[in-house]
């Protein structure tokens, strides 16, 4: 295995065939582990009728609903509405919000806000308290809702993804046998054509401190990098691919909700709000750039990974609370999930995300494109993967 790629199995979003079980026909966590839950009717459950039941969405026009916010953010500082900055560049904290009861103007303005600092961590949130139809048209406001290849989703709500900490200080134990940290850096679901935008992450129920979510700014990340360096990346496009994902999953005995998809994004992505790059590779999915040899593609990548994680002057982290939400830019951040608990506590929590645009290289791009263009660009997918560095070059990038 190529020292680029990881082992997938995140057995937080995974059915797992030593612990968990089947009930009446349904994947779902132990009998013992349900009595747990304060809210039951969020238990991660993996429906065999659902294995290979969605489509990979078709392209659509995406419109950001942060084009039409105010920077002033008026509508949010509301009386005894408080902000405060995790760190100059990256993350806010806010206090005195209560999201389900947006308008829309300040729903347009929180995506503002949301795309300006990255990440924004909101307390006592009482999301956990809506019907599931309240929450998804809550979240639809921003684009269509993603349906997770692989996660454990409530019965019959499969636009939820679920992660469950199952409680047993042996998850830790075995996680740790074969590696030396957990640590894994991703934008969620890259491997999609077009991938998450605004993403909420509302936690149900947790114990003691520890399992922080941790984020970087990729923004940053790119502008640290030289400006001969920058402009010899940013026409480069790269694979993505959910491969390894799907076998995880199927290697635990869990469901595949979609078939396995590849899909080639820039090496370097544009914001069409902010009007800003950064950088969109990462350990998780990023698999090769296309027109270079393997050992180049290997050390560029590896060159890229490595500058990512040494950046945690770009970072920022999040503790987590029962009626947390954290609300990021999956087009801006990386984060990952930090192993660091040791107790037999467990965590639930859940995830609404919204489907952005297709990733672009600049602003030409993005007001050229077109969803009949990107049908085009996708039938050529596995071409362009197949072709051998040389004819990559003289047959896209020369002609």
């Amino acid at each position: 295995m190529s020292v680029l790629r990881r082992t997938y199995n995140d057995g937080a979003i995974h059915f797992q065939k030593d612990s968990d079980e089947k009930t009446d026909g349904i994947l779902t966590i132990s009998k013992e582990n349900l009595k747990k839950l304060k809210y039951p009717e969020w238990a991660p459950t993996w429906d065999p009728k659902d294995d290979h039941q969605f489509k990979n969405p078709k392209p659509f026009k995406h419109i950001d609903r942060g084009l039409f916010g105010d920077a002033s953010f008026e509508s949010l500082k509301v009386d005894g509405v408080k902000f405060k900055k995790t760190s100059p560049k990256l993350g806010l904290e806010v206090e005195g919000i209560q999201l389900s009861s947006l308008n829309n103007k300040q729903k347009d303005d929180l995506a503002l806000l949301v795309e300006k600092h990255g990440v924004v961590s909101f307390k006592k949130q009482d999301f956990k308290n809506q019907s599931f139809e309240e929450i998804k048209n809550w979240g639809k406001y921003f684009g269509p809702l993603h349906v997770h290849p692989t996660s454990g989703a409530p019965l019959n709500e499969p636009e939820f993804h679920m992660t469950f900490r199952r409680g047993s200080k042996q998850e830790q134990v075995k996680f740790f046998q074969d590696k030396l940290n957990n640590i894994s850096w991703h934008s969620d679901v890259s491997y999609e054509n077009q991938p998450p935008a605004i993403t909420l992450f509302a936690m149900l129920q947790s114990g003691e401190s520890g399992g922080d979510t941790q984020f970087i700014d990729m923004i940053e990340v790119y502008d640290r990098l030289s400006p001969l360096f920058k402009d010899k990346i940013d026409d480069l496009k790269a694979v993505h691919t959910s491969k390894e994902q799907a076998s995880a999953a199927r290697a635990e005995g869990g469901i595949e909700r979609k078939e396995v998809i590849d899909s080639i994004h820039p090496v370097a992505r544009y914001h069409p709000v902010l009007k800003k790059k950064s950088l969109f590779v990462h350990r998780g999915f990023t698999r090769k750039i296309l027109g270079l040899k393997s050992e180049e593609s290997d050390n560029l990548l590896l060159f890229l990974f490595n500058h990512t994680v040494s950046c945690l002057d770009a970072h920022v982290r999040f503790q987590w609370e029962e009626d947390t939400v954290v609300i990021w830019d999956n087009r801006r951040v990386l984060h990952t999930r930090t192993m660091d608990w040791d107790s037999d506590v467990i965590r639930h929590a859940f995830r609404l995300t919204t489907v952005g645009e297709r990733p672009i290289s600049n602003q030409e791009e993005y007001e050229n494109w077109t969803p009949e263009l990107e049908e085009h660009n996708i039938s050529l997918t596995d071409y362009y993967n197949s072709l051998s560095a040389e004819e990559y070059y003289n047959k896209v990038i020369s002609k």
